[in-house]
């Protein structure tokens, strides 16, 4: 029985549901004046609801998918405005005990190089991505609880909030780890984290178990249930994901979107992020054996719907994807990517070479280096975002959202966008790409409506151009 308020697996997101809602799609994918209707509720900012959001999926009518285009540029641009958040990946280890058929980090694999950083090749990492201009990461671990326990992720926090060079720092550090208890999660908030990243795979629940035959992963509902334990916990931002490619896109959407629903009905704050991983070539991994992948105008698409369905979260492209179809996604949604990323443990200090047993999680499309990423942003028109002050200001969860959903966060998102790439213009851009820089600053500081707000940005932006550094609203 479907309950979106339920606190078990299998009833907020129901098979049963989820199959009723692609009929339902599929019956009125041609429904031109239920599609109307349903586009112009996207229109009033409420969102949609999975069943809704499933029948523009399936629509297929030219005129109306470029609506579903432009409504997702509008939207973006009334919650996020022209901001996109930079962040990077950090891989702590690849030793893991599952057996998932997707990942190179599966147990079975003997080919892949084992590696777990030391606390003194953490902090030659962080200080890597410092030295590029990052100021927010993702730190990534394979599940082993002899390996990887929980004190090991906490300790390698502390030492990655504790490094400061030059004028780097992290800022911000989400957490993309397995699923755990309220217990462990509570020790991860108490730590300072962001915002903790979970990919549920797939939530089809019988392919989620033939997908992961082995190890702790393999309980669907441990794992399904693991952002509200995490609630429980504490945290109060929250990222989901699927990985698109291994069930089909349609399911794994209604599914996606009922959890966002869920997370909202019984917490009152659905997910900060929402994650669009496609299945990608890795060590053992070949994504041609899975038949469910979807092609770049279908993945464009999704995204488009995500941010329409789900104004307020922020939507996130990794460097899995490759320029063009990033260049492709930017303007239908997304609020975050990666920049210069590696995914083999170690990779910023010493990266691998061809010649090394990998060990990477997947491969990566877009080798660019951040300043290159950040250069590309500002022409076609994107304030590259090293901003982590809502974090450092207590505006999280709820207090966040309500912000976001009220489109007020720009009132302040905007300056503090622009000081943070002032910073890394100062500190690490190339002179091509500070020149560029410096003036989109000034072009977007006259786009500030708020006079007080415009001189006080203006301000340290000048005060950051003078040496000094930190400034937020």
């Amino acid at each position: 029985m479907y309950d979106v308020k339920s606190l078990k697996a299998e009833e907020f997101i129901s098979d049963e549901e989820i199959l009723e809602t692609l009929a339902y799609a599929d019956a009125n994918k041609e429904n031109v004046e239920l599609i109307d209707a349903i586009l112009n509720k996207a229109r009033e900012r409420k969102g949609l609801n999975h069943r809704e959001a499933s029948v523009l999926l399936a629509c297929d009518m030219e005129d109306k998918i470029q609506e579903m285009y432009d409504l997702a540029k509008q939207i973006k641009e009334d919650y996020y405005g022209n901001r996109i958040v930079m962040f990077a990946p950090l891989y702590l280890s690849n030793y893991c005990v599952n057996g998932c058929v997707y990942c190179p980090y599966h147990l079975k694999n003997k080919h892949i190089a084992r590696k777990k950083l030391t606390q003194e090749e953490v902090a030659k990492e962080v200080i890597a991505l410092q030295d590029m201009g990052h100021k927010r990461l993702a730190i990534e671990a394979g599940e082993d609880p002899v390996n990887n326990p929980i004190e090991y992720i906490l300790e390698c926090i502390d030492t990655i909030y504790s490094i400061k060079h030059k004028n780097g720092a992290i800022r911000r550090v989400n957490v993309n780890i397995a699923a755990t208890t309220v217990e462990n999660y509570r020790k991860l908030h108490d730590a300072g984290i962001g915002t903790y990243i979970l990919f549920q795979e797939t939530y089809n629940k019988k392919s989620y178990e033939e997908l992961h035959p082995t190890g702790p992963k393999h309980d669907y509902a441990y794992h399904t249930e693991a952002m509200d334990r995490a609630m429980e916990g504490g945290i109060d931002d929250v990222g989901l994901g699927v990985l698109f490619g291994l069930e089909l896109y349609r399911y794994e959407f209604a599914g996606l979107l009922m959890h966002a629903e869920h997370l909202e009905a019984v917490h009152g704050v659905g997910p900060h992020t929402i994650s669009v991983p496609r299945l990608k070539r890795a060590d053992d991994i070949d994504p041609d054996t899975f038949d469910n992948g979807i092609d770049d105008d279908t993945f464009a698409k999704i995204c488009a719907l995500i941010r329409i369905s789900v104004p307020y979260t922020g939507m996130i492209i990794s460097t899995r994807e490759s320029q063009a179809v990033r260049e492709k996604v930017l303007p239908l949604g997304v609020s975050q990517i990666s920049g210069a990323s590696r995914t083999s443990v170690g990779g910023y200090a010493e990266p691998e070479t061809e010649e090394e047993v990998t060990s990477a999680q997947f491969d990566v499309s877009d080798n660019r280096t951040l300043d290159e990423v950040v250069n590309w942003l500002m022409k076609m028109g994107h304030i590259p975002s090293f901003c982590t002050a809502c974090y450092r200001e207590g505006r999280t969860g709820d207090r966040f959202m309500t912000l976001c959903k009220n489109m007020q966060i720009l009132n302040c998102c905007h300056p503090n966008a622009l000081m943070t790439l002032k910073e890394y213009l100062e500190d690490y851009a190339s002179p091509e790409t500070k020149e560029i820089g410096n003036k989109l600053i000034e072009q977007e500081l006259e786009k500030i409506p708020n006079p007080k707000v415009k001189a006080t940005a203006t301000e340290y932006i000048h005060n950051i151009a003078d040496g000094k550094r930190d400034f937020r609203f």
